[in-house]
């Protein structure tokens, strides 16, 4: 029996409880857990934002220790880190064919399966976003691992799993920063900070970043921003005057909420790039006239798990942590138990802090 928290129903609080894990059958792998992050796609699961099968045991963004692993599984062996990939592609679908492996139309179709069972009463479990990384330990499908990238820290690792692909890749992949553009971050939560960090990285020359907390300032810069601004409606102004009245080359929603995407819009220079990377719900409605799309000729895109290929830009983020170029713990202000997660949750709505980290 191991202990991981599981998420009941819809909107009902997360409870730690023993769960029975099955050994790993062929093409699985069996891993023990070093750490966890708390990320906004778990609230959202939580709070039916984003829809999976209940009970569920949560967590998306992990790292551990192959165990054991079942026949067929090659690329990894017992003893190996291994950073967990909660969106695998199947290689098959239209998406995949189109080198757009972050579309993959199957990538989610695992979190149906039964996952494991809750020790006190039997009840079947599903696995959240495929892994069940709020666990002392998971049972995942063998292309739901990937190497840790040699010199990262396991405990560092978990974080390659979803806000750093996630920030790196909006920047690298999807707003193709180039080398001396402004860019502005809407946004200092654990995504928030690794585009912060990805934007230094390309070569960004002013970057600002935005949030409603004015204690996230100092995280900010230490992260790579030039300048901070507290959000407001006066936001998109104070922008266009740090940029020389233009308005950003890049601006990088990572909230999903209305007001922000339209702020980041509104942010954006004459022909520069928005893209979104927060979820939003449904509710959440987005409008522009026609003219000011004609006008601005700006171009407004969403970007799903940073448009990356993790097998691909796992071991660039490698090299850029071993250069000290990109630090994954900088995004972390608070290491908890499975306990805290709920606590974590909280944060998050209130806009505190980066990433809680789960440490096991």
């Amino acid at each position: 029996m191991i202990r991981a928290a599981v998420l009941p129903a819809v909107g009902a609080p997360l409870e730690v409880t023993g769960i029975e894990l099955p050994e790993p059958g062929p093409g699985r792998v069996r891993v023990r857990l070093a750490a966890a992050g708390v990320c906004h796609s778990d609230l959202s699961l939580s709070d039916g934002t984003m829809r999976v099968p209940v009970p569920a045991v949560l967590g998306h963004e992990g790292a551990g220790t192959v165990v054991s692993v079942g026949k067929g599984v090659t690329h990894v062996a017992p003893g190996d880190g291994v950073v967990l990939n909660w969106a695998p592609s199947c290689g098959r679908c239209h998406a995949c064919g189109l080198g757009e492996v972050w579309l993959c139309a199957d990538a989610l179709t695992g979190a149906a399966d039964v996952h494991a069972r809750r020790a006190d009463d039997g009840t079947d479990l599903h696995p959240g976003l495929n892994v069940a990384a709020f666990a002392q330990e998971t049972v995942v499908a063998a292309s739901c691992v990937l190497p840790v990238p040699d010199g990262v820290p396991l405990v560092d690792a978990a974080l390659l799993g979803c806000a750093v692909l996630t920030g790196y890749g909006a920047v690298h992949h999807a707003a193709r920063v180039r080398p001396g553009e402004s860019v502005a971050v809407f946004g200092v939560g654990g995504v928030g900070l690794a585009t912060l960090q990805s934007a230094r990285i390309a070569g960004a020359e002013r970057i600002i970043a935005v949030d409603v907390s004015a204690e996230k300032e100092e995280l900010a810069r230490r992260a790579g921003a030039t300048d901070f601004v507290l959000a407001s409606e006066n936001t998109a102004r104070e922008i266009r005057a740090l940029t020389d009245k233009h308005g950003a080359d890049v601006a990088v929603e990572c909230v999903g909420r209305a007001v922000s995407i339209r702020a980041a819009w509104d942010s954006t220079r004459r022909g520069g790039r928005t893209t979104v990377v927060g979820i939003g719900g449904k509710d959440q409605q987005v409008t522009f006239n026609a003219l000011e799309i004609f006008h601005w000729g700006r171009t407004l895109a969403g970007c799903v798990y940073g448009n990356c290929d993790p097998a691909r830009d796992l071991p660039a983020l490698g090299e850029h942590i071993r250069a000290g170029r990109l630090d994954p713990g900088a995004l972390v202000t608070e290491r908890i138990s499975l306990e805290g997660i709920p606590a974590a949750f909280e944060n998050m709505r209130a806009g505190k802090g980066g990433r809680a980290l789960v440490v096991f």
